[in-house]
Protein backbone atom coordinates (compact mmCIF):
# COMPACT_ATOMS: atom_id res chain seq x y z
CA UNK A 1 0.00 0.00 0.00
CA UNK A 2 1.30 3.44 -0.95
CA UNK A 3 2.18 6.02 1.69
CA UNK A 4 -0.37 8.79 2.18
CA UNK A 5 -0.04 11.90 0.03
CA UNK A 6 0.35 15.09 2.04
CA UNK A 7 -1.77 17.94 0.67
CA UNK A 8 -2.10 21.54 1.82
CA UNK A 9 -5.11 23.75 1.30
CA UNK A 10 -6.27 25.56 -0.65
CA UNK A 11 -6.78 22.66 -3.03
CA UNK A 12 -6.31 23.68 -6.66
CA UNK A 13 -7.72 22.16 -9.83
CA UNK A 14 -4.24 20.79 -10.52
CA UNK A 15 -4.13 18.99 -7.18
CA UNK A 16 -7.59 17.55 -7.84
CA UNK A 17 -6.53 16.32 -11.28
CA UNK A 18 -3.47 14.56 -9.80
CA UNK A 19 -5.49 12.63 -7.20
CA UNK A 20 -6.95 9.21 -7.96
CA UNK A 21 -9.67 7.16 -6.36
CA UNK A 22 -8.17 5.17 -3.51
CA UNK A 23 -5.35 7.62 -2.76
CA UNK A 24 -4.81 8.04 0.96
CA UNK A 25 -4.33 11.67 1.91
CA UNK A 26 -3.16 13.67 4.91
CA UNK A 27 -4.81 17.07 4.54
CA UNK A 28 -3.27 20.14 6.15
CA UNK A 29 -4.29 23.78 6.31
CA UNK A 30 -7.71 25.34 6.56
CA UNK A 31 -11.14 23.85 5.80
CA UNK A 32 -14.72 24.81 6.56
CA UNK A 33 -17.58 22.79 8.00
CA UNK A 34 -21.18 22.75 6.86
CA UNK A 35 -24.21 20.51 6.93
CA UNK A 36 -27.73 20.50 5.50
CA UNK A 37 -29.12 23.81 6.77
CA UNK A 38 -25.93 25.77 6.05
CA UNK A 39 -25.84 24.30 2.53
CA UNK A 40 -29.45 25.27 1.92
CA UNK A 41 -28.73 28.84 3.03
CA UNK A 42 -25.69 29.10 0.73
CA UNK A 43 -27.65 27.57 -2.15
CA UNK A 44 -30.51 30.07 -1.64
CA UNK A 45 -28.05 32.99 -1.67
CA UNK A 46 -26.60 31.69 -4.92
CA UNK A 47 -30.08 31.35 -6.45
CA UNK A 48 -30.89 34.93 -5.40
CA UNK A 49 -27.63 36.25 -6.87
CA UNK A 50 -26.42 37.38 -3.44
CA UNK A 51 -22.93 37.12 -1.98
CA UNK A 52 -21.95 34.32 0.37
CA UNK A 53 -21.01 35.24 3.95
CA UNK A 54 -17.75 33.33 3.36
CA UNK A 55 -15.28 32.82 0.53
CA UNK A 56 -16.13 29.59 -1.31
CA UNK A 57 -13.57 29.68 -4.17
CA UNK A 58 -10.96 26.98 -3.57
CA UNK A 59 -12.52 25.86 -0.28
CA UNK A 60 -12.81 22.35 1.07
CA UNK A 61 -15.91 21.63 3.14
CA UNK A 62 -16.22 18.94 5.80
CA UNK A 63 -19.78 17.70 6.17
CA UNK A 64 -19.71 17.66 9.96
CA UNK A 65 -20.87 19.30 13.17
CA UNK A 66 -18.72 18.96 16.28
CA UNK A 67 -19.80 18.10 19.78
CA UNK A 68 -19.06 20.77 22.40
CA UNK A 69 -15.41 20.86 23.43
CA UNK A 70 -14.43 19.49 26.80
CA UNK A 71 -12.31 21.51 29.25
CA UNK A 72 -9.04 22.58 27.66
CA UNK A 73 -10.08 21.22 24.24
CA UNK A 74 -10.22 23.12 20.93
CA UNK A 75 -13.22 21.16 19.65
CA UNK A 76 -15.29 18.14 20.63
CA UNK A 77 -15.52 14.94 18.62
CA UNK A 78 -16.15 15.59 14.94
CA UNK A 79 -17.00 12.93 12.42
CA UNK A 80 -18.38 12.92 8.89
CA UNK A 81 -22.06 13.26 8.04
CA UNK A 82 -23.66 11.23 5.25
CA UNK A 83 -22.82 13.23 2.14
CA UNK A 84 -25.80 12.46 -0.09
CA UNK A 85 -27.82 14.87 2.08
CA UNK A 86 -25.80 17.69 0.46
CA UNK A 87 -26.08 16.32 -3.11
CA UNK A 88 -28.88 18.73 -4.10
CA UNK A 89 -26.56 21.67 -3.36
CA UNK A 90 -23.07 20.37 -4.20
CA UNK A 91 -23.03 20.86 -8.02
CA UNK A 92 -23.93 24.56 -7.75
CA UNK A 93 -21.42 25.11 -4.96
CA UNK A 94 -18.71 23.47 -7.10
CA UNK A 95 -19.70 25.75 -9.97
CA UNK A 96 -19.19 28.66 -7.53
CA UNK A 97 -15.66 27.39 -6.78
CA UNK A 98 -15.93 24.76 -4.03
CA UNK A 99 -12.99 22.43 -4.68
CA UNK A 100 -13.08 19.70 -2.03
CA UNK A 101 -15.74 17.85 -0.05
CA UNK A 102 -15.23 15.55 2.94
CA UNK A 103 -17.91 13.18 4.16
CA UNK A 104 -19.03 9.59 4.13
CA UNK A 105 -21.09 7.55 1.73
CA UNK A 106 -21.81 7.42 -1.98
CA UNK A 107 -22.53 10.51 -4.09
CA UNK A 108 -25.17 10.95 -6.79
CA UNK A 109 -24.39 10.77 -10.50
CA UNK A 110 -24.98 14.56 -10.70
CA UNK A 111 -22.36 15.23 -8.03
CA UNK A 112 -19.86 12.87 -9.68
CA UNK A 113 -20.42 14.64 -13.03
CA UNK A 114 -19.87 18.02 -11.35
CA UNK A 115 -16.65 16.75 -9.73
CA UNK A 116 -15.34 15.92 -13.21
CA UNK A 117 -16.63 19.12 -14.82
CA UNK A 118 -15.41 21.56 -12.16
CA UNK A 119 -12.21 19.65 -11.26
CA UNK A 120 -13.07 18.94 -7.63
CA UNK A 121 -12.57 15.96 -5.33
CA UNK A 122 -14.64 14.04 -2.80
CA UNK A 123 -12.73 12.66 0.16
CA UNK A 124 -14.05 9.99 2.48
CA UNK A 125 -13.54 10.33 6.19
CA UNK A 126 -13.87 7.20 8.26
CA UNK A 127 -16.94 7.02 10.42
CA UNK A 128 -16.26 6.04 14.01
CA UNK A 129 -12.98 7.93 14.38
CA UNK A 130 -14.44 11.29 15.41
CA UNK A 131 -12.16 11.55 18.46
CA UNK A 132 -9.06 10.94 16.30
CA UNK A 133 -10.21 13.52 13.76
CA UNK A 134 -10.72 16.12 16.48
CA UNK A 135 -7.11 15.59 17.57
CA UNK A 136 -6.02 16.75 14.08
CA UNK A 137 -7.71 20.14 14.58
CA UNK A 138 -5.45 22.91 15.89
CA UNK A 139 -7.96 25.79 15.75
CA UNK A 140 -11.72 26.13 15.34
CA UNK A 141 -13.92 29.22 14.98
CA UNK A 142 -17.45 29.96 13.82
CA UNK A 143 -17.38 32.07 10.64
CA UNK A 144 -21.04 32.08 9.51
CA UNK A 145 -24.55 31.17 10.66
CA UNK A 146 -23.77 31.17 14.39
CA UNK A 147 -27.51 30.71 15.03
CA UNK A 148 -27.17 27.10 13.82
CA UNK A 149 -25.17 26.12 16.90
CA UNK A 150 -22.93 23.12 16.19
CA UNK A 151 -24.11 23.17 12.56
CA UNK A 152 -22.78 26.71 12.00
CA UNK A 153 -20.10 27.09 9.37
CA UNK A 154 -16.75 26.84 11.10
CA UNK A 155 -13.19 27.37 9.94
CA UNK A 156 -10.90 24.58 11.10
CA UNK A 157 -7.13 24.56 10.99
CA UNK A 158 -6.06 20.94 10.52
CA UNK A 159 -2.86 18.90 10.60
CA UNK A 160 -2.52 15.47 9.00
CA UNK A 161 -6.28 14.96 8.66
CA UNK A 162 -6.60 11.33 7.39
CA UNK A 163 -8.77 10.94 4.27
CA UNK A 164 -9.20 8.75 1.21
CA UNK A 165 -10.17 9.87 -2.30
CA UNK A 166 -13.62 8.46 -3.10
CA UNK A 167 -14.46 10.36 -6.34
CA UNK A 168 -11.85 11.89 -8.64
CA UNK A 169 -11.82 14.13 -11.72
CA UNK A 170 -11.61 11.13 -14.05
CA UNK A 171 -14.90 9.61 -12.89
CA UNK A 172 -13.37 7.14 -10.47
CA UNK A 173 -15.61 5.92 -7.64
CA UNK A 174 -14.10 3.91 -4.80
CA UNK A 175 -17.50 2.46 -3.82
CA UNK A 176 -18.19 1.23 -7.35
CA UNK A 177 -14.65 -0.21 -7.52
CA UNK A 178 -15.22 -2.12 -4.27
CA UNK A 179 -18.52 -3.58 -5.52
CA UNK A 180 -16.89 -4.56 -8.81
CA UNK A 181 -13.97 -6.29 -7.05
CA UNK A 182 -16.37 -8.11 -4.72
CA UNK A 183 -18.51 -9.26 -7.64
CA UNK A 184 -15.47 -10.64 -9.49
CA UNK A 185 -14.31 -12.63 -6.43
CA UNK A 186 -17.53 -14.64 -6.13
Amino acid sequence: MKNPITIHTPITKEICEALRTGDRVLLNGSIITGRDTAHKRLFNLLAEGKDFPIKIEGETIFYAAPTPPGPGRIIGSIGPTTSYRMDAFAPELMRAGLRGMIGKGKRSDEVKAAIMKYKAVYFGAMGGIAALMSSCITKAEVIAYEDLGPEAIMRLEIKDFPLIVINDTKGGDLYDDAVSRNTRVR
